[in-house]
C-alpha cells in the first residue's frame, strides 16, 4: 500500500474510534480478499472498505466499489466470521477525496451480504 492509502485508512481508523468502534483489524488479508478496518460497534462486527481517490477524473471514490469488490469483501468478511458467534455484522464505506479528517464521507451499512 502506498503512503496516500496508508494514511487514508490511519485517518478512518481515527475516525471509527473516535466515534465509540473498536479497531480489531487493520488489512486483514484471506484468500478470498482483504479487508481494510474491522471494527467492533455493541455487538456489532463492522467491516469498512477506505477508498481514497484524490482525482475524480476516472471516477470517485463511491464509484470505484464494484459489484465485484463487494462480493470479495463480503466473501471475507464470511471467512473471518467463521467461528465467531457475533449477533449483527454491517459493511460500511469511508469515502475521501484528500487526506484531511474533515473531508471523510461515512456511509454506514453501505451494502449487505
Amino acid at each position: 500500500m502506498n503512503g496516500a492509502g496508508a494514511r487514508a485508512e490511519e485517518l478512518c481508523a481515527e475516525l471509527l474510534r473516535e466515534a465509540g468502534l473498536r479497531v480489531l483489524a487493520r488489512n486483514w488479508r484471506c484468500r478470498l480478499g482483504e479487508i481494510d478496518l474491522i471494527a467492533e460497534e455493541g455487538r456489532t462486527l463492522v467491516f469498512a472498505e477506505v477508498r481514497y481517490r484524490r482525482d475524480a477524473r476516472f471516477g470517485g471514490a463511491a464509484e470505484s466499489i464494484t459489484h465485484a469488490k463487494r462480493a470479495r469483501i463480503v466473501a471475507a468478511a464470511g471467512l473471518y466470521l467463521a467461528g465467531r458467534p457475533q449477533a449483527d455484522c454491517r459493511f460500511d464505506v469511508l469515502l475521501l477525496d484528500a487526506l484531511e479528517r474533515g473531508r471523510i464521507r461515512w456511509i454506514r451499512d453501505a451494502f449487505s451480504a
